[in-house]
């Protein structure tokens, strides 16, 4: 004799699982063969990436605590140099980067990017690592901001209002980071041609370069905020990375699924 299902529970709880399957194998799968020396360099360059950021921001914060969360001498050179250089012009085109970057119009721009590319491209995985990955920044941030609890520069330097919160690390600049190294990432490892991926990356860094002089000028930063969030992403990079790798990344021999999937192997 067959047991007979409670009514309402195992049809119900196999069809949403039917249909969760249907999505996972149709949206989210997305692998690709690669060279197996290809594949150890990725995991070898995120480990590199999380070690560096992770060194990088412990040397920062303990600088910082070693002043007493005061600027350093290196935070008020930057800050007394950034003063010299102020005039309306540039200011106009400072308060226009620290928009585009801040906690209004960035979240709106990854929403639309992460949206136009799931529905241009028909697949979930990438745009839900690139929303997963700036969404761990934010929450890394506010939690370090609560520890750390940095002053801002004076407000009297400020050009853009008073902003009394924390200032340790500089939220503009980690949300600037992680978007644009990650994007850059997730669009370029799939490109085979590695020129491609150098110039994205160095767009990557022009782009944050300006986020983090923006902040400066406008007064809302010391360097070593900047220099804290930069590090911070470079973690994040590198954790996307291993996690894209292991998650998508296949050698010859081993089997991929997925709609999505390439199927060709290397050298096929």
């Amino acid at each position: 004799m067959t047991e007979r299902a409670e009514p309402g529970k195992s049809g119900n709880s196999e069809k949403k699982g039917g249909l969760w399957r249907t999505f996972h194998d149709k949206f989210v799968v997305e692998e690709r063969y690669v060279e197996p020396a290809a594949r150890k360099a990725l995991y070898r360059t995120a480990v590199i990436l999380m070690a560096v950021g992770a060194a990088a921001f412990i040397i920062t914060l303990l600088l910082v605590l070693q002043s007493n969360t005061g600027p350093s001498a290196a935070d008020e050179s930057a800050r007394n140099w950034l003063l010299s250089l102020r005039s309306e012009s540039l200011t106009v085109v400072m308060i226009f980067l620290a928009v585009i970057f801040g906690p209004i119009a960035l979240p709106i721009i990854v929403l639309v990017v992460t949206v136009v590319w799931g529905f241009a491209a028909k697949h979930a995985w990438r745009p839900l690592v690139l929303a997963a990955a700036m969404l761990s920044g934010v929450l890394i941030s506010q939690i370090i901001l609560q520890i750390v609890r940095r002053s801002r520069p004076p407000v009297e330097l400020m050009l853009f209002g008073a902003d009394y919160t924390f200032s340790f690390p500089s939220g503009h600049v980690l949300g600037a980071c992680d978007f644009l190294l990650v994007t850059t990432f997730l669009v370029f490892s799939r490109r085979e041609n590695p020129k491609s991926a150098v110039f994205g990356f160095v767009g990557a860094g022009v782009g944050i370069v300006l986020a983090i002089v923006s902040r400066l000028y406008l007064g809302y930063h010391w360097l070593s905020d900047a220099v804290a969030s930069v590090s911070l992403s470079l973690l994040i990079l590198g954790a996307v990375i291993a996690l894209d790798t292991w998650r998508t990344a296949r050698v010859r021999g081993e089997r991929i699924t997925g709609e999505l999937s390439k199927a060709e192997a290397p050298g096929d």
